[in-house]
């Protein structure tokens, strides 16, 4: 069917909420100096019109979703057959059961500042309740609401076929998975897997596209990258720093996907059913004729404003109950760790000879940030900005931002969505990042410095 073939109001269908996805989570703008896009602008917006009660919200979102948890189990998932989206946030196998309990006191005790002061320090739980999860708040609000722009009107299809051709032969993916890495790149990389997770569910990628693009292409924001750089006191380098990310992230994508446990994923959709979207261009098609026909097809299918907000609010329950209270316990466990015992002091000294041999100036201080970012990525700038050595500094930021997997936010996302990643997964393609990605770094290092 070719687009001409369509009437002109489902042009229309895929045109307008396209055109406003693209404005809200893909366009650039500046916002008090920085680069950010405008789901990101409406999120700090909110986070200080509620500054005051958003750690009790949380608190209070956590603790629900793990006493309705508890209660589901109890009473048995049965009972929600008729309302499948609350069964499925609510019946979670019994590991999330724990997590979400865990998270549960873990927020009780930070909000109301009772028990050991390693889970209720501003650097442990209290990162995550009073800074980071009033991030998740508003974003996830706002992102999940207006996620069906990108997902439902024709969009993705558009992209889809029109860099299959780029995204297939270099990376191993579906042309459609561009929009997570654009997204996460001018916003945020929550919102790059709440995407990844979200067309997972829906079909649209395999086992193994979805763990590829979740752990690949879900990038730290320019915005971010900018709060770590001035971490370090290099923020005047933000564009050789930028480059360079840029550059080993680019890689690392090459390369991850060849290789397990990436590579050993199932080509397998969520069904489990065999790999069967065809990605070929009909013959009475140009590549951009086809897509836009594509996109035109799925914006024609899409339902009206109330299926759109049923959709966008239950995205929105789904990214605050299934991921903020394992952000919230997995998080605080991992910044533990980091901050009140060596255990990263210790398994950074395999990573001393290694650096020596790139060499990289005050080598052992520069191992003790280098799998500490798996706790947090803000962790290495944090512990590294007191290195007297400029390019030490310079590659120890680069890294942490190119590592991409930390428990605190991705890592916790990844692990709370449907994307088929395990603990054990996360940390082997942490620790494959850093070592492709530090040669790569050190060597821009040394031409910069």
């Amino acid at each position: 069917m070719k687009a001409r073939d369509f009437s002109a109001f489902s042009h229309l269908k895929f045109i307008i909420p396209s055109i406003l996805g693209i404005i809200l989570f893909m366009i650039p703008f500046y916002d008090d100096g920085s680069v950010t896009i405008l789901i990101a602008i409406l999120a700090g917006w909110l986070q200080e019109e509620l500054a005051g009660v958003l750690s009790f919200i949380m608190m209070f979102i956590i603790s629900i979703t793990a006493i309705l948890t508890v209660f589901v189990k109890l009473i048995g998932p049965d009972k929600l057959n008729g309302t499948p989206f609350f069964k499925s946030l609510f019946n979670v196998p019994a590991v999330w059961v724990i997590t979400r309990v865990l998270g549960m006191i873990f927020a009780i005790m930070v909000y109301f500042q009772v028990g050991p002061e390693a889970i209720t320090s501003d650097v442990t739980g209290g990162l995550l309740l009073d800074d980071l999860l009033h991030v998740l708040f508003a974003v996830f609000l706002f992102a999940g609401l207006f996620l069906p722009l990108l997902l439902n009107f024709g969009l993705l299809e558009l992209f889809g076929v029109l860099l299959t051709k780029v995204m297939r032969p270099l990376f191993r993916l579906p042309g459609r998975s561009s929009i997570d890495s654009l997204a996460s790149w001018l916003g945020d990389g929550t919102i790059g897997v709440l995407l990844t997770s979200k067309q997972y569910e829906e079909g649209y990628y395999t086992k193994r596209e979805a763990a590829v693009i979740g752990t690949t292409f879900s990038v730290v924001s320019i915005t971010f990258s900018i709060v770590v750089i001035e971490e370090v006191d290099l923020g005047h380098m933000f564009i050789p720093f930028y480059l360079t990310v840029a550059i080993a992230g680019f890689i690392a994508a090459l390369i991850m996907p060849r290789i397990p446990p990436l590579s050993r994923k199932a080509d397998t959709y969520v069904t489990d059913e065999a790999d069967d979207i065809d990605e070929k261009i009909p013959e009475e098609h140009s590549t951009f004729s086809y897509a836009y026909a594509q996109a035109v097809q799925r914006g024609s299918k899409a339902k009206g404003p109330g299926n759109f907000f049923k959709e966008g609010g239950q995205n929105i329950l789904d990214m605050w109950m299934g991921v903020a209270p394992i952000v919230m316990a997995l998080g605080t466990i991992a910044l533990v760790i980091a901050e009140f015992t060596p255990v990263f002091t210790w398994l950074g000294y395999p990573f001393i000879p290694l650096l020596e041999l790139l060499q990289v100036p005050q080598a052992q201080a520069a191992s003790e940030t280098i799998l500490v970012g798996f706790a947090d990525m803000f962790l290495p700038a944090i512990i590294g900005s007191g290195i007297e050595s400029e390019m030490t500094r310079f590659i120890i930021a680069s890294l942490s931002v190119t590592q991409l997997i930390y428990m605190s936010e991705v890592g916790g996302l990844l692990l709370g969505s449907k994307v088929p990643v395990n603990l054990k997964d996360l940390f082997i393609i942490f620790l494959l990042r850093t070592i492709i990605t530090l040669p790569v770094i050190a060597l821009i290092a040394h031409i910069i410095f």
